[in-house]
C-alpha cells in the first residue's frame, strides 16, 4: 500500500506523444481500418438525422388515369390529391423523441470510438510486443554466447581431465535449450508482424512507439471514455423511457388535403368536366393498449438498471487502475534489481579486464561478463517497454482532449 500511496502522489498527468513527430496515434492504423470506422460515423449521423426528423409526416402524393369506351364512346377519368397528417402534439413525444436521437447519435458515436480504441490499442500493444521481442532477440543471443562461452571452458575442463561427462554434457543441453528459446522468439515475432500489417500500413522496424505518461486516478475516471458512453446510455434511455410514455397519451394531428379531378365522355353522368377542392381539420387520439404498463415499466427498468451499471463500471475501473499500479510497481522493483545488477557486473568486469591483463582471468571471462552486462541493459529496456505496456491499458479508455 505504501508504494501505491506514492505512485499515487507522483501521478502528474497524462499524455501520448508518438516520438519526435508527435503524430496522432490514428496514423498507426491502416487506411483501409480508418475508412471502415469513417463509415460507420457517416451512417450514424445519416441514421440519427432521419431519427431526429421522424416525427414529421410525408405528404402523400396521389394520381390516377383511366380511359373506357363501355358504349362505344372513350370516356377518361383524372384524379390527383396531395393529403398530409402532421402530429402537431404528443403530450411531449415530439421533444423527447427529438432528445432521444441525440442522445442515441451521442452513444453510437461514443460505441465507435471505443471500438476505434481498442483497435488503437491492439496496433499499439503489437507494436511494442515487436520491440521488445527484437530487444529479447539480442538478449538471447548474448545468453547463447555465454552458452557458448560455457560449452568451450567445459570442453577444455573435460579434455584436460579436471571435469567428468556429466558437466559436459549439462552444458550442451543448456546451450540447445538457449537455441530454442531463440527459435521460439523469432516464431512469435513473425506471428507480431503478422498481426501488425492486418492493422498497420507502417513498417514496424521504423514505427516509432508512442511514449505514455502517468494520469491521476481522478482524472482517469473523469475522462474515461467508457463511462462516458455509459452516461450517454443513460441518458438515452431516459429520454427513451419518456417517448414510451408519451405514446399512450393524447395525440393531436393536422390534417389537409388538396384534390382534383377531370373526367371527359361520361354520357350518363353530371360530372364531366374539371374540379377541384381542399379539406383541412384536426384529430385527436389516444392509443388504449392492455400492454401500456408492463411496457413502461420495461423501458424504466433499463432506465434504473443503466444507472447501476454506471457505478458497478466506476468501481470496476477503479480496481483496474489501481492493479495497474500495483503491476508497474513490480516492473519498477525489477528495473531496481536490473540497476543494481549492472553496476555489479560493471566492477566484476573492470576487475576481470584487469586480471585478464595480469594473465590470471581468460578472454572467455571477460566476454561473459560483457555479456551479462549487456544482458542487464537489455533488460531494463524490456521492463521500460513492460510499463508502457501496462499504461496502455489505461490509454485504451482515456479521452486526451477532455472532451
Amino acid at each position: 500500500m505504501k508504494a501505491l500511496t506514492l505512485l499515487s502522489l507522483l501521478l502528474v498527468s497524462f499524455s501520448l506523444l508518438a516520438n519526435e513527430n508527435n503524430a496522432s496515434l490514428d496514423t498507426y492504423l491502416s487506411d483501409l481500418k480508418k475508412k471502415q470506422f469513417d463509415y460507420d460515423y457517416n451512417k450514424n449521423d445519416e441514421e440519427s438525422s432521419q431519427l431526429r426528423d421522424s416525427w414529421i409526416a410525408p405528404l402523400q402524393l396521389s394520381y390516377s388515369y383511366s380511359k373506357s369506351d363501355p358504349y362505344g364512346t372513350e370516356q377518361t377519368t383524372q384524379n390527383a390529391a396531395i393529403k398530409m397528417s402532421q402530429p402537431i402534439f404528443q403530450s411531449g413525444g415530439i421533444y423527447y423523441g427529438i432528445r432521444y436521437a441525440n442522445a442515441l447519435k451521442l452513444y453510437n458515436d461514443y460505441t465507435i470510438d471505443v471500438a476505434k480504441r481498442k483497435m488503437i490499442k491492439d496496433t499499439v500493444s503489437i507494436l511494442m510486443q515487436l520491440k521488445k521481442a527484437d530487444l529479447q532477440e539480442k538478449r538471447q543471443v548474448l545468453q547463447i554466447e555465454n552458452a557458448d562461452i560455457n560449452l568451450a571452458q567445459k570442453q577444455e575442463e573435460y579434455l584436460s581431465g579436471r571435469l567428468d561427462s556429466g558437466f559436459l554434457d549439462d552444458a550442451i543441453i543448456q546451450r540447445n535449450v538457449v537455441k530454442q528459446a531463440l527459435f521460439d522468439i523469432q516464431n512469435s515475432k513473425e506471428e507480431l508482424i503478422t498481426q501488425f500489417q492486418v492493422l498497420s500500413d507502417l513498417d514496424y522496424t521504423k514505427a516509432p512507439i508512442p511514449y505514455l505518461e502517468f494520469i491521476k486516478e481522478e482524472d482517469f475516471l473523469k475522462n474515461n471514455i467508457v463511462l462516458k458512453q455509459n452516461e450517454s446510455q443513460i441518458e438515452k434511455d431516459r429520454y427513451y423511457k419518456n417517448v414510451t410514455i408519451a405514446k399512450y397519451l393524447p395525440q393531436v394531428s393536422f390534417n389537409a388535403g388538396y384534390n382534383w379531378q377531370k373526367s371527359e365522355g361520361q354520357l350518363f353522368s353530371q360530372t364531366d368536366g374539371e374540379r377541384d377542392y381542399y379539406n383541412y381539420g384536426v384529430s385527436v387520439s389516444m392509443p388504449l393498449d392492455i400492454n401500456m404498463f408492463n411496457d413502461i415499466a420495461s423501458v424504466r427498468i433499463d432506465y434504473l438498471k443503466s444507472q447501476v451499471v454506471q457505478e458497478d463500471k466506476k468501481l470496476e475501473l477503479t480496481k483496474t487502475f489501481e492493479q495497474v499500479l500495483h503491476n508497474i510497481d513490480n516492473i519498477d522493483k525489477k528495473i531496481k534489481l536490473s540497476s543494481e545488477n549492472m553496476e555489479l557486473y560493471a566492477k566484476l568486469l573492470d576487475d576481470t579486464k584487469s586480471l585478464y591483463d595480469a594473465g590470471y582471468k581468460t578472454e572467455y571471462d571477460v566476454e561473459n561478463l560483457q555479456n551479462s552486462l549487456d544482458i542487464q541493459k537489455i533488460d531494463t529496456k524490456i521492463y521500460e517497454i513492460d510499463k508502457q505496456l501496462e499504461l496502455l491499458t489505461l490509454y485504451e479508455m482515456y479521452v486526451n482532449n477532455g472532451e
